[in-house]
C-alpha cells in the first residue's frame, strides 16, 4: 500500500531519502515505463519494448532488465551495475500530484510534489536530505523536481506516440525463444515490437509526419535497441558461472 500526500516543508523538513539501488528499496523489477523522449539514453543501454497493461488496455514503452517477474540483471550486489537508470524508478518515492490554485479568483491545476511515506526509501536518519536547515529546498529536491517534470511532459508525450504506432499498425507482438548456458530454456513474451514491414511501406507523407513529431527516431531508436538483448543473455549467463 502506498501513503501518497503532499509533500511541504513543515510536517517532512526532516526526511531524508535513501538513494542506494537495492531489491529491498524497490528495485527488482524486470521492467519499467520509459517514454519517448528517454530513449535516445535508454537505448543504450536496454532493449526498449512495448507492453500493454492488462486494466486499461492502454500500451506503453518499457526499458527490459530481465526475462521474468522480480528479474533484475542489472542489480548485483546491491548496486545497478547500468549506467543509466530510468526515469521511472529513479523518481521514487515521489510521484506528480495536482492541486487547485486561487489567483484573481481563478482556480488553476498546478502540479506538485507528492511523496510515498510508505515507501522503504524514505527515512529520518540515513539519506538525501529533502529541505535545507535553515528553509528552502535542498539540491536533490530541485532534482526530483526537474525528474518529476520530464516525466509529465514524457507521459504525456507518449500518449500521441503510441496513438500513432496504433493508427498506422506498427506494432506486433513477438516471442522470443531463449536458451541460457546451462541448458535451461525459457520464453518471453507478453512484449510488443515495432512492426518493421508496415513501417516501411508507410507513404513517404506519414513518414515526414512522423519525423517532424520526432517519432521516426524514436521508432528507430526502439528497433536498434534490440540489440540489447544480447547484453542481457550475457547477464544472465553470468549467474550459471
Amino acid at each position: 500500500m502506498s501513503n501518497n500526500v503532499l509533500l511541504n516543508s513543515v510536517e517532512h523538513r526532516d526526511l531524508k531519502v535513501i538513494t542506494a539501488r537495492s531489491a529491498q528499496y524497490g528495485d527488482a523489477v524486470w521492467f519499467a515505463i520509459t517514454f519517448p523522449r528517454e530513449f535516445r539514453t535508454a537505448q543504450a543501454h536496454y532493449p526498449i519494448f512495448f507492453h500493454k497493461d492488462s486494466s486499461s488496455n492502454q500500451f506503453f514503452a518499457v526499458t527490459l532488465f530481465g526475462f521474468q517477474d522480480k528479474e533484475n540483471l542489472f542489480l548485483q550486489q546491491d548496486n545497478w551495475k547500468g549506467c543509466y537508470i530510468p526515469l521511472m524508478l529513479r523518481r521514487q518515492p515521489f510521484l506528480i500530484g495536482q492541486q487547485l490554485v486561487r489567483e484573481d479568483g481563478i482556480e488553476t491545476p498546478q502540479r506538485v510534489i507528492h511523496i510515498d511515506l510508505d515507501n522503504p526509501r524514505v527515512s529520518h536518519t540515513e539519506g538525501e536530505a529533502l529541505f535545507l536547515p535553515f528553509g528552502g529546498s535542498s539540491p536533490y529536491l530541485d532534482e526530483v523536481a526537474s525528474m518529476l517534470e520530464t516525466i509529465h511532459h514524457g507521459m504525456q508525450d507518449s500518449k500521441d506516440f503510441m496513438a500513432a504506432l496504433l493508427e498506422h499498425q506498427l506494432l506486433e507482438s513477438f516471442t522470443l525463444d531463449l536458451t541460457f548456458s546451462n541448458g535451461q530454456k525459457q520464453q518471453l513474451a507478453g512484449f510488443y515490437t515495432i512492426h518493421e514491414d508496415n513501417l516501411a511501406a508507410l507513404p513517404a507523407e506519414t513518414l515526414a509526419l512522423l519525423h517532424q513529431k520526432g517519432y521516426l527516431q524514436a521508432i528507430y531508436m526502439a528497433i536498434a535497441s534490440q540489440a540489447n538483448i544480447r547484453h542481457l543473455l550475457q547477464l544472465k549467463n553470468k549467474q550459471f558461472e
